[in-house]
């Protein structure tokens, strides 16, 4: 039995040969295999719907009847320059894979269609079943995953040994559906998004305002039992206060454009931190005060490409149950062990009882020093030993201005 994965890729590639056929003119991207299926992505000559798929389909269906061998070659990459003259999106990934034209490069063909490709592939078209995959939808994705690349055609499929494999998936995937928060919250009447109002930002209708105050009355319960002190702060900030927070830096490609106000630009705030600090620092305060905690339902803004934006678990605005404690070095330890906790628990009262903990460490771009970083990132591995969670790390996964233990 042919390995799935190699299954997969090469359906990719009968995928980018039958829109080839279908499409002439077609400048070709990339097409990988991932979870559950495959993907390539097209420069078409005319724009395609759901609807044009089943024809696509089809047209795979009758290649892979026609038995047709996947052959690898390695050829110089002036041959490939040749080969792929009319096709940049290949031509820019050759200029990135050979320091000079006379380093090879790996390429398979299929009848008459040739793809850059390093493989591995199926020996020819008998080994996958014609009815055990399906094209599933069309997307929208930036060339290599940058905005400032041309918008190219994604177009998706699912496949897998046999047809009843494919059947049973995509009864999973209909039942999946049905329960679909966005589907579910417009039919429950909880929450909507409008295109006039603007991707990303979910409107709350009557009933889900309810559940949101539930939650919020229970956090701010829960919070000031532990001792947290309740602030409001606005939703834009002068853009001189990002800048001393380090967020206009280091933070910058989050947020939004600043808004003039007479001769003074704003922003409009991702995060609550530097007006929680502001607060903490409007007095001189004791140590003898310590910890000090601080909690907010604060609304922040976030910039995100309209291409992960996804019902309410990616959005443009929405309100964090944020909070900020000040404490000695000597209570750090102390105060982590106890926020965790906490966290876990209230995870487990919302029936939360399966997740991943992860160890997020210092990313390229950062604020405070290296002893700083790494004293911090000892505490947090100290408390997860201490309290025998399993962990992975994350590298690189933390914020600009601290690692984070991360619950997922």
């Amino acid at each position: 039995m042919a390995n799935l994965e190699n299954i997969r890729h090469s359906l990719a590639h009968l995928l980018a040969y039958a829109v080839q056929k279908l499409y002439p003119g077609v400048k070709l991207g990339i097409g990988p295999t991932i979870e559950n299926g495959f993907y390539y992505d097209f420069d078409l000559p005319k724009s395609i719907t759901p609807a044009d798929l089943p024809k696509i389909e089809d047209l795979m269906r009758q290649l892979i009847k026609k038995n047709l061998k996947f052959e690898k070659k390695l050829i110089s990459a002036k041959e490939a320059k040749e080969i792929f003259k009319d096709q940049p999106y290949k031509l820019e990934l050759i200029a990135e894979l050979v320091k000079n034209d006379n380093e090879k490069v790996s390429i398979y063909q299929t009848e008459n269609f040739i793809d850059l490709c390093k493989g591995p592939h199926i020996n020819s078209t008998k080994e996958i079943d014609p009815n055990a995959f399906q094209l599933t939808k069309i997307a929208g994705a930036y060339w290599r995953g940058s905005e400032k690349n041309k918008m190219l055609t994604r177009i998706y499929g699912v496949a897998f040994q046999n047809k009843n494999e494919l059947t049973n998936y995509l009864q999973k995937l209909e039942e999946a559906e049905k329960r679909d928060h966005r589907w579910l919250g417009q039919k429950l009447e909880l929450f909507l998004i409008d295109e006039e109002v603007g991707a990303g930002l979910p409107l709350w209708m009557p009933k889900g305002e309810i559940l949101r105050r539930i939650i919020e009355n229970y956090l701010y319960q829960e919070l000031s039992q532990e001792g947290y002190q309740w602030l409001r702060t606005p939703h834009i900030g002068n853009v001189n206060l990002w800048k001393t927070s380090g967020h206009w830096e280091l933070y910058r490609e989050n947020m939004y454009s600043p808004i003039k106000i007479d001769e003074e630009e704003y922003l409009l705030k991702p995060m609550n931190c530097p007006f929680h600090v502001k607060i903490f620092k409007s007095k001189l305060r004791s140590y003898k005060e310590l910890p000090i905690k601080f909690a907010e339902f604060g609304t922040v803004y976030r910039y995100e490409k309209s291409g992960v934006l996804h019902g309410l678990t990616r959005v443009r605005g929405f309100t964090q149950d944020d909070a900020h404690i000040f404490c000695t070095p000597e209570q750090l330890a102390k105060e982590v062990e106890k926020l965790l906790r906490h966290g876990l628990n209230i995870l487990k009262t919302f029936g939360f009882k399966n997740f991943d903990i992860y160890l997020s460490t210092r990313p390229e771009k950062y604020a405070g020093t290296e002893k700083i970083w790494k004293k911090a990132m000892n505490c947090l591995e100290f408390v997860l030993k201490k309290l025998k969670l399993n962990y992975a790390i994350d590298p690189g996964g933390g914020v600009f201005y601290g690692p984070k233990i991360d619950i997922k």
